[in-house]
């Protein structure tokens, strides 16, 4: 079972009165990355205009540079604003294949301070069904820390 409790209080303690959306991402991409084997891409795709993610931070092959609202696991995630828990992304239909390794995708809505939506984070995984609803809501109590005091 991972350990969620020292993932987070690692990445309080390297993110503490920092509100800076970028630098947070970066340091969330970095630490989650290594945080466990399962994770073959980790990274942020950012709220640039409405409807539209662009390419923030990340760690692993190269991302898709733009990806809309409309389409994909992490579209999906943005247009709802809900966590996207796929096992399968063969069986996601609309799936964006920017990396042809990914199996299945964990991807979490992120909120700033207020409520806006600034971005979403995608881990895939390069297993089947690697991904389980403990770490989806692990994830997301981590972020939801992280991103309140961003004000963009």
């Amino acid at each position: 079972m991972p350990d969620y409790d020292t993932l987070a209080k690692t990445i309080a303690s390297l993110t503490e009165g920092e509100d800076d959306a970028v630098a947070l991402m970066a340091t969330v991409t970095c630490e989650v990355h290594h945080f466990d084997v399962r994770f073959d891409w980790t990274g942020f795709y950012r709220v640039t205009e409405p409807d539209l993610l662009k390419i923030g931070p990340y760690q692993g092959r190269h991302g898709c540079l733009q990806i809309p609202f409309s389409r994909g696991v992490c579209g999906t995630a943005a247009r709802t604003g809900k966590v996207q828990l796929i096992p399968n992304v063969e069986a996601f239909e609309g799936h964006i294949a920017c990396a042809t390794s990914t199996r299945s995708e964990l991807v979490l809505p992120v909120f700033n301070g207020v409520g806006l939506l600034i971005a979403v984070f995608d881990i895939d995984s390069d297993q089947l069904d690697a991904f389980t609803v403990e770490d989806a809501t692990q994830m997301a109590s981590i972020l939801k820390v992280v991103f309140k005091a961003v004000n963009i």
